[in-house]
């Protein structure tokens, strides 16, 4: 009894162990589908640490639809950290499109990670890349800001080493802004928007990229500011400190010097009662003249008191 028992827990055992390693299910779909996938290459996909199922199921696909695979190339892509099922489904939209794309090629570019299925989309059908907002000054000092519409098309030779999106956006941003720049009245890009892309496309920005640039069309325009309006203004404002301040500094100097007049008025009337007193005592002035003296400074000071109230 006790050695039945030990032989159905190690049967068991031994069943659990081996529908672990071997994927009987997957190999049963591989044979239906016509796919040589032995149970010996799904146990060493297990020891490799490979999920058989992200290596056979592309495989079925792939032989489903006309192509020429071995899970070899699958294997080897998918422990060289690639995307099986994405390069696949690439090779089978290039197969479908007459696109010559191999799998060492489509393996390449997606290991350079680029998206090797949109690559072989847009070399189909192409995209439509719609750029931020570029602001140029044209000469007469007016801001002009331009959003274009990019119509590219993956080449697929140059995928790998081939500059991406962001440097067709940055050159044809370049472009533009030299263009506007070009411009003498910033009327001239508002009345021939197509001359700012023709001028641009003209400068073959797709050299060294991953794509063919088939159109550059403007989508957007509208006026900035007057940057020379601007530069006027903030020189006008300068010139008028400067005025303002060598004004100040002529005033402050004007009331230094009436200051210092003052001063010197004070110390000269400070000298009259020492004069008269001398006067005095040599005879040269009779307490009559200093009547009269005083008598002509009060009719004096009447008369400036009756100018201000008549004012």
């Amino acid at each position: 009894m006790i050695g039945t028992i030990i032989i159905a827990v190690l049967v068991l055992v031994f069943l659990i162990i081996f529908f672990t390693l071997v994927p009987v299910g997957l190999w049963i779909s591989a044979i239906s589908a016509q796919v040589r996938v032995g149970l010996g290459t799904l146990v060493g996909m297990r020891l490799r640490r490979v999920t058989p199922s992200r290596v056979v199921k592309p495989l079925i696909k792939a032989v489903k639809a006309g192509l020429e695979l071995e899970v070899n190339q699958l294997e080897s892509h998918y422990l060289a950290g690639g995307d099986v099922d994405q390069t696949v489904d690439a090779l089978i939209a290039a197969h479908r499109a007459n696109i010559a794309l191999d799998f060492s090629r489509a393996a390449a570019i997606d290991l350079a990670g680029r998206d090797v299925l949109e690559a072989v989309q847009t070399s189909v059908t192409p995209k439509v890349i719609r750029t931020p907002e570029f602001t140029g000054v044209a000469q007469n000092g007016v801001e002009v800001k331009v959003i274009t519409q990019i119509t590219v098309q993956s080449n697929i030779d140059r995928i790998v080493g081939g500059a991406g999106e962001d440097t067709v956006i940055a050159r044809v941003g370049e472009a533009v802004v030299s263009t506007v720049g070009e411009t003498r009245e910033h009327t001239d890009v508002l009345e021939n928007p197509n001359s700012i892309s023709k001028k641009v496309q003209e400068q073959g920005l797709g050299d060294g990229t991953a794509y063919t640039i088939l159109s550059i069309d403007i989508a957007e325009m509208r006026i900035g500011d007057n940057i020379k309006a601007k530069l006027d203004i903030e020189k006008a404002n300068a010139d008028m400190e400067v005025a303002q301040a060598a004004a100040s500094k002529r005033k402050a100097e004007a009331i230094a010097l009436e200051q210092e007049n003052r001063a010197v008025v004070v110390a000269a009337e400070a000298e009259v009662p020492r004069a008269l007193a001398k006067a005095l005592e040599k005879g040269n002035l009779g307490a009559m003249d200093i009547y009269r003296m005083d008598n002509v400074q009060a009719d004096t000071t009447m008369r400036e008191a009756i100018a201000k109230e008549d004012k």
